[in-house]
């Protein structure tokens, strides 16, 4: 057995985080590692979680989607990013 392809969730609005986390989890190679609501917090967490994926959400306060791709393909090049 493979290990899942973990997620990291960033969008500002908790209720579409939910719903994609409830989607991904009914996968069984899938997990979700962690969730944030802007692009300062994705920037912090992939760090921190490492994510196989970081699913990016393009408008957010404080740091666009397309800001904090920029930050995670530059200090951590194995996350890949969806926007």
């Amino acid at each position: 057995m493979t290990a899942p392809i973990t997620i990291l969730i960033v969008d500002d609005q908790q209720l579409l985080r939910l719903g994609f986390r409830m989607i991904f989890e009914a996968e069984p190679d899938l997990e979700v590692v962690g969730e944030a609501g802007d692009g300062s917090e994705a920037v912090r967490l992939t760090g921190q979680t490492s994510p196989d994926v970081v699913l990016m959400d393009v408008r957010m306060p404080r740091t666009s989607g397309i800001e904090a791709t920029e930050q995670i393909v530059a200090k951590y090049p194995a996350a890949g990013c969806w926007c």
